[in-house]
């Protein structure tokens, strides 16, 4: 087993394919260890009992904070959810990580600048995660990978990933990123003003290249489907970019996921995946809003994909709190 504790997760552009394969199955054995199931010897008892976690929120969560806390309180952690913190405001980035980092064992940040949280990675002295920025979530994959194994019962490296909708938002980016460094075939169908930014796929393409990882780029949502494992799509404007609906809408309408798309797979058995939040139907304010304005029912995936038998999202929803418990037992417990 290669020790990983000490090590922040900001990406998965600093780890290796067999770290993260590493992270994967602590994911599978921590997973057994909740449900009773059988888990190996070193994972007995409390993992990360006497240590403690807080939880920096500048961006609004569901999954990503409650995955931490379940995970955290599982193996025997502290937690403290801060949200009005002085960080950037009457304090700085670094004076603040220093704070933290006298006081607690692992921080995670969820918000917006990958700069920020490299900051306190860098200041802090302890171990800091990625809950989701503009530019990244790595959390999020190794959950998508994980239940796409799951489902198929394929290693990382045999499974087809098609990415349908905004492809240069921190989701797809997380994706090809894990894509890479797995040996992964990853497609992504978006309007060319959506493709992903060049640097990182030049960046992306030597590491494909030891890896055998298969990256390609299209405008044809069905082209990039064809024969693929998971079909996988976002919501159409990030937070931080609602100003743009009008525009994303226009762009984006026709990189719906429906059942015909999914039917263009050849795949009687294609998976869907979401990160979620998903607007699928009309039970949400936001959703009404936008329906109210541009009279549109469903945006990025219809209903009847989001809850028929090829949808996996909740399970993928769970699987969040195991890898993410993953990342910080990985981090922060000795498992020699």
């Amino acid at each position: 087993m290669i020790s990983m504790k000490g090590r922040s997760f900001l990406t998965l552009k600093d780890f290796s394919t067999e770290e993260i394969l590493q992270f994967l199955q602590l994911s599978i054995d921590l997973k057994a260890k909740k449900k009773g199931q059988q888990y190996p010897a070193n994972l007995q008892g409390k993992l990360l009992a006497d240590k403690n976690i807080v939880l920096i929120f500048d961006k609004s969560s569901t999954r990503t904070r409650c995955s931490f806390e379940v995970a955290a309180f599982d193996e025997g952690a502290q937690v403290t959810f801060l949200t009005n913190s002085q960080m950037g405001k009457k304090e700085s980035i670094e004076d603040t990580a220093k704070v933290l980092g006298r006081m607690y064992d692992g921080i995670q940040y969820r918000g917006f600048s990958q700069q920020l949280i490299s900051d306190l990675a860098n200041f802090s002295g302890v171990p800091v995660w990625n809950g989701l920025t503009d530019d990244d979530h790595p959390t999020q994959v190794l959950a998508d990978v994980l239940t796409a194994m799951e489902h198929t019962g394929k290693k990382p490296s045999d499974l087809k990933f098609a990415y349908i909708g905004d492809g240069r938002n921190n989701v797809s980016n997380a994706l090809m990123i894990g894509a890479a460094k797995l040996g992964m075939e990853y497609r992504i169908a978006a309007p060319k003003e959506l493709f992903p930014a060049q640097d990182l796929l030049d960046e992306l393409s030597p590491v494909a290249g030891k890896t055998g990882a298969k990256i390609s780029v299209t405008t044809d949502p069905a082209e990039a489907v064809k024969g693929v494992d998971v079909i996988y799509t976002d919501v159409w404007v990030s937070m931080g970019e609602e100003d743009q609906t009008a525009s994303r809408i226009a762009l984006l309408k026709d990189y719906q996921v429906t059942m015909d798309l999914l039917k263009a797979s050849g795949n009687d058995n294609v998976l869907f995946e979401h990160c979620l939040p998903s607007f699928h139907d009309l039970n949400t304010s936001i959703a009404q809003q936008i329906h109210s304005q541009f009279g549109l029912e469903e945006l990025e995936v219809t209903d009847e994909v989001f809850r028929s038998k090829h949808s996996i999202v909740f399970d993928e929803a769970e699987n969040r709190m195991h890898t993410i418990k993953a990342v910080m037992v990985a981090t922060l417990a000795d498992l020699a």
